[in-house]
């Protein structure tokens, strides 16, 4: 089977990370999606995340309507700050019968030469790459293992989302109603 993943913090899932989900299923030849939570990205600060396990569930509710997609929390039980190589190879370890890949939006690939082994990754794994607004001239465009899917562009940010909640704003339709749910019920964000 093969299977993209599809990291990110999730600080919350929303409607674009969805949107791009289902575009890889529809127009790849993806079979599934692993939304893989990361508890703590190299690139990013971790002042303003929300605990790992609240990330996850939003995320396993934002999905669970969906038999493509799929929440794991295998970074969770690795050394922090985690490393996307090092998550690769212990999931070909754990699951032999799978051949992974990589979904990451066209911002990521004009720093992905910045990544832990990246040759290491690029040599033994795929990405599949979607549009994003600050799209440039990547060194890696033209590469073999470097797949470009026509997802759409929807420029939204947990961050503005985050704004949102704690302004008391609505944001309905851009996150799932169950994910809305469990943040008003935890309240989370405020």
């Amino acid at each position: 089977m093969k299977v993209g993943l599809f990291f990110g913090s999730f600080n919350p899932i929303h409607i674009g990370h969805l949107a791009i989900a289902e575009a890889m299923i529809s127009l790849s030849d993806l079979d599934e999606i692993w939304f893989v939570v990361s508890p703590q990205n190299p690139f990013k600060s971790s002042k303003s995340l929300l605990h790992e396990f609240d990330r996850l569930k939003m995320v396993e509710l934002a999905i669970e309507d969906n038999f493509h997609f799929k929440a794991t929390d295998v970074e969770f039980h690795m050394p922090k700050p985690s490393y996307t190589v090092d998550t690769l190879a212990y999931l070909v370890d754990k699951h032999p019968q799978h051949h992974f890949s990589l979904i990451m939006g066209s911002d990521n690939l004009s720093h992905f030469h910045k990544w832990k082994n990246h040759e290491q990754i690029l040599a033994q794994h795929e990405l599949y790459i979607y549009p994003r607004p600050e799209n440039k001239d990547h060194q890696f465009e033209n590469h073999p293992q470097i797949h470009w899917v026509e997802a759409p562009m929807m420029d939204i940010s947990a961050t503005y989302i985050r704004q949102m909640i704690q302004s008391q704003k609505s944001v309905k339709y851009l996150l799932q109603e169950s994910v809305i749910a469990y943040i008003e019920d935890k309240k989370l964000y405020w």
